[in-house]
C-alpha cells in the first residue's frame, strides 16, 4: 500500500513552455495535448520536485529524484536524452522514469537457444521527471520542466523499497572487506552476518543482499582455470602413485578442460563403513577464487565428532553435475549408499538423489534453512521476527504430524504470512525438514544445533586457502589429518573421564561399559528422565506418561523373549539412543541389561578397523575384539588415576606392543582368528598381572 505522503503527491504537471510529453517507448515520442497538462503546483518543498526547480548538473537532478522516489516507495532509471555530448548544443533534455515504466519487448524465440524465463517488473508506469538545459543567467543549469507522480502499481513500504536494485549498493570499503573475507574462505552467509555485526544492524538490513555479494565475488576471478586444472590433475596423480588407496574421479568437457573432480582418502572410506549411515552433503560453499561450487560429504563418529568422507568441485550446479558427483561418491564407498542424506534446499540435487540413491532418505539440513531466515523474514516481520522464530522452532520439534499442521496454520494466521513465498515453499517441503515427518529415520543427532556448529567449524578448516586449487586440496588434506589427530586426542580425553553413574540402575552401569562417553551421556539423560514416568500395561503393550499427566502418553511395545522394544516417539530410530519411555518399561519388567540390539555398533567404544574385522571373521573373533576393546578402556581408566599407575601401564603396554609387532600379519580367516586370540590372551595376561599392581 502507498503511504499518505505518496498518495498526496499523485499529481501530474508540466511547464506550459515545454509542451512535449514523455513517451515510454524508446523508439518514438508524441506531442502532448494542452488539455492533458496541469499547471505547476505552487510549492517550494525541498523534498518534492516542482516545475522550475534548478540543478547545477543533470546528475544532481537524478540524485534528488532518486531520494524522492525512495521515500515514496519506488526507484528510477535514466530513460531518454535529447542532444549529444560534444555535438551542437550537447545534451538539452533528459527524462528519468519509474523503474516499472515501459513494457518488456517480446523476444523472438529460438529453439536452439534456451530462453531465460524471467518475469519483468515493467508495467507501463507513466511516472517521470523531465529536465531541460538552460543558459538564461549565463552559466548552464538544468531546470525541471515536467513531472508526473502517478503510478499504476502499488508503491513499496520503507522496509521493502531498499531491496530494489537501484538502492542496493556495496561501498568500496565493504568491497575490500568482502574480498578479505573471500580469501579466508568463509561462506557468503557468514560474510553477511559478520558485516551486520560490524555495522550494528539487524540481520537483513545491510544495503546489499547475498546475491549482490555473490555477483561481486564472481568478478574477483583472476586465475586461469585451465592452468589450475592441469596442476590439480598432476597433483592427484602424484598422490595416487604414493598412496594406492587414495581415490579420485574427474570429467573433461568437449574442449578437454576439467569439468568436475571428486576425491576421498582411505581413512574416509574406513570411517564410512561404520559411520556412513547418516551423511551431510554440504553444497552451500563456493571456491570464490574460481567461482566453483564445492560439495563436502561429512558424517559423525561414535564420539560425536565430524568425520570427512569426500569432496567434490563442480563447474555447474545442475542435475547432470550432481548426478555425476553422487555416482563418484558411491564408487569411492564401494557402492554403499547412506541410509539418510542431509542437504541444502536445491531441486536439482533433490532430483539427482532420487535417481542415484533411490533407497536413501533425503532430508534438508535445518541449520542450512535457518541460516537464511534473517534475509528472508527479518525485514518482513520487523520487531516480531524473534517471536516468530521461537514459534517456528516449537513447531519444528513437534512429534505428531497433526500437531505440526495445525500449529503451522495458526502461525501463518498470527503473523500474516499467507502470501510470503518462503513460507509457502517451506510448507511445500515440510516432509523433508520438519521433525514430525523424519523421526522414523536415523540422523545420528546431526539435526541438533550443537552438531551443526561442530560440522560447520570442521568445514571452515577446508576453506582457509583458496589462492590456488592445489593449495585448497592441500588444505583439505591438512584439515582431515588434523581432525584425525584432534579426534584421537578428544577420544582419549573422553575415555579418561570418570563416568559418573547417577541412577544406580544396573542398565546404567551396563551401558557405561559399552557405549562411548558421548553416547552414554545421551542415554543417561533418558535414564534419569525415565524415573519421572509411569507405565500402565495394556492389552497390546504399555502406555507411558509423565507422572504429572492424566492423559496422553506414548505407546511402548515389548517382547521380552525376543529382546524387542519400540516406542511411538521413534527416538531410537531417529538417534540410535533408547528413549525414556522404553527404558521405563524395561525397568518395570525387571530388565537389568539393555538388549544388545539397542546398543548399536556405531555408538560403541570401537576403533575404525574393528568393524571391518567384525564383518570378515566368525562371531567368536568378534567377541574377542569386543573384549579387547573393553579391557583397553578399563586399563586406561584405572591407569589415569595416578602417575604411578600410568608409569606401570605404559611400561607393560610397551612390552606387549613389541610382542604384537613380532607376530606375522596373516590372511583373513582362521589364522587371523588365531593371531587375534593370541594377542587377546597376551593382553588379558598383562591386565590380570597389572590389575594387582594397580590395586596395590
Amino acid at each position: 500500500m502507498m503511504s499518505e505522503e505518496a498518495g498526496e503527491m499523485m499529481v501530474m504537471y508540466d511547464d506550459p513552455s515545454d509542451q512535449r510529453s514523455l513517451s515510454l517507448d524508446d523508439t518514438s515520442s508524441t506531442e502532448e495535448s494542452p488539455d492533458e497538462t496541469r499547471l505547476s503546483l505552487e510549492t517550494t518543498s525541498d523534498t518534492v520536485p516542482y516545475i522550475g526547480q534548478r540543478f547545477g548538473t543533470h546528475d544532481a537532478a537524478y540524485e534528488f529524484y532518486s531520494e524522492f522516489a525512495k521515500g515514496c516507495g519506488f526507484s528510477i532509471r535514466r530513460h531518454r536524452t535529447e542532444g549529444k555530448d560534444g555535438v551542437g548544443k550537447g545534451l538539452t533534455r533528459r527524462y528519468f522514469v519509474c523503474h516499472r515504466a515501459g513494457n518488456t519487448p517480446v523476444k523472438n524465440s529460438n529453439e536452439n537457444k534456451p530462453q531465460r524465463n524471467r518475469k519483468s517488473s515493467r508495467c507501463g508506469c507513466q511516472a517521470y521527471l523531465r529536465i531541460s538545459k538552460t543558459t538564461e543567467l549565463g552559466a548552464p543549469e538544468w531546470r525541471v520542466t515536467g513531472f508526473a507522480n502517478h503510478h499504476n502499481h502499488e508503491l513499496l513500504e520503507p522496509n521493502q523499497v531498499r531491496f530494489l536494485p537501484a538502492y542496493r549498493t556495496i561501498s568500496d570499503t565493504d568491497k575490500s572487506r568482502i574480498l578479505m573475507f573471500a580469501k579466508t574462505g568463509i561462506s557468503v552467509q557468514q560474510m553477511m552476518r559478520l558485516m551486520e555485526l560490524e555495522k550494528c544492524v539487524e540481520p537483513g538490513y545491510l544495503p546489499f543482499t547475498e546475491k549482490d555479494v555473490r555477483n561481486l565475488l564472481q568478478s574477483f576471478r583472476k586465475v586461469d582455470p585451465e592452468d589450475e586444472s592441469i596442476d590439480l590433475l598432476r597433483m592427484f596423480r602424484n598422490i595416487k602413485d604414493k598412496d594406492q588407496n587414495f581415490r579420485y574421479e574427474f570429467t573433461l568437457d568437449s574442449n578437454n578442460r576439467l569439468e568436475n573432480i571428486a576425491w576421498s582418502y582411505a581413512s574416509s572410506v574406513q570411517s564410512y563403513e561404520i559411520f556412513g549411515d547418516a551423511v551431510v552433503f554440504d553444497t552451500t560453499h563456493r571456491l570464490t577464487a574460481f567461482d566453483m561450487p564445492l560439495g563436502i560429504w561429512v558424517g559423525m563418529n561414535n564420539y560425536g565428532m565430524p568425520c570427512f568422507f569426500g569432496c567434490v568441485l563442480l563447474r555447474e550446479e545442475n542435475l547432470r553435475s550432481f548426478s555425476w558427483a553422487l555416482k563418484a561418491f558411491l564408487g569411492f564407498m564401494n557402492g554403499k549408499a547412506p541410509q539418510t542424506l542431509l542437504t541444502d534446499q536445491n531441486m536439482c540435487l533433490k532430483e539427482a538423489i532420487s535417481m542415484e540413491m533411490p533407497a536413501t532418505k533425503h532430508a534438508l539440513c535445518i541449520w542450512m534453512i535457518v541460516a537464511k531466515f534473517p534475509s528472508w523474514f527479518n525485514a518482513v516481520l520487523g520487531e516480531r521476527y524473534n517471536e516468530w522464530k521461537a514459534e517456528f522452532y516449537r513447531l519444528y520439534n513437534f512429534e505428531a504430524i497433526e500437531d505440526f499442521e495445525l500449529g503451522w496454520r495458526d502461525m501463518v494466521n498470527c503473523f500474516g504470512l499467507h502470501t510470503n513465498r518462503h513460507i509457502t515453499n517451506l510448507l511445500a517441503l515440510r516432509s523433508l525438514w520438519a521433525l514430525p515427518y523424519l523421526r522414523s529415520h536415523f540422523f545420528a543427532g546431526m539435526t541438533t544445533t550443537g552438531q551443526s556448529k561442530s560440522i560447520n567449524a570442521f568445514i571452515q578448516r577446508f576453506l582457509s586457502a583458496q589462492t590456488r586449487l592445489a593449495h585448497f586440496v592441500e588444505q583439505v588434506a591438512v584439515a582431515v589429518d588434523f581432525k584425525d589427530q584432534a579426534g584421537e586426542q578428544q577420544t582419549m580425553q573422553q575415555n579418561l573421564q570418570n563416568i559418573c553413574l547417577k541412577t544406580g540402575a544396573p542398565m546404567e552401569s551396563h551401558a557405561a561399559a559399552i557405549l562411548t562417553p558421548f553416547a552414554f551421556s545421551k542415554l543417561q539423560e533418558q535414564l534419569i528422565l525415565a524415573a519421572h514416568y509411569a507405565s500402565f500395561q495394556m492389552e497390546d503393550g504399555f502406555l507411558v506418561r509423565h507422572h504429572t499427566k492424566l492423559d496422553g502418553g506414548r505407546k511402548v511395545y515389548w517382547v521380552p523373549r525376543e529382546g524387542i522394544v519400540s516406542c511411538s516417539c521413534h527416538q531410537f530410530e531417529f538417534s540410535g539412543i533408547l528413549c525414556r519411555h522404553a527404558l521405563r518399561v524395561l525397568s518395570t519388567g525387571n530388565c537389568f541389561q539393555i538388549p544388545e540390539r539397542y546398543l548399536p555398533l556405531r555408538w560403541r567404544r570401537i576403533s575404525i578397523t574393528s568393524p571391518k574385522l567384525l564383518h570378515c571373521v566368525p562371531s567368536d573373533h568378534a567377541e574377542r575384539v569386543q573384549l579387547l576393546q573393553s579391557m583397553v578402556s578399563t586399563l586406561i581408566t584405572e591407569s589415569a588415576k595416578s602417575k604411578e599407575r600410568l608409569d606401570i601401564a605404559t611400561e607393560h603396554v610397551s612390552v606387549l606392543l613389541s610382542r604384537i609387532r613380532d607376530q606375522p600379519v596373516l590372511p583373513q580367516g582362521s589364522q587371523l582368528v588365531f593371531v587375534s586370540a593370541t594377542v587377546a590372551r597376551c593382553f588379558l595376561s598383562l591386565c590380570k598381572r597389572g590389575a594387582s599392581w594397580l590395586q596395590g
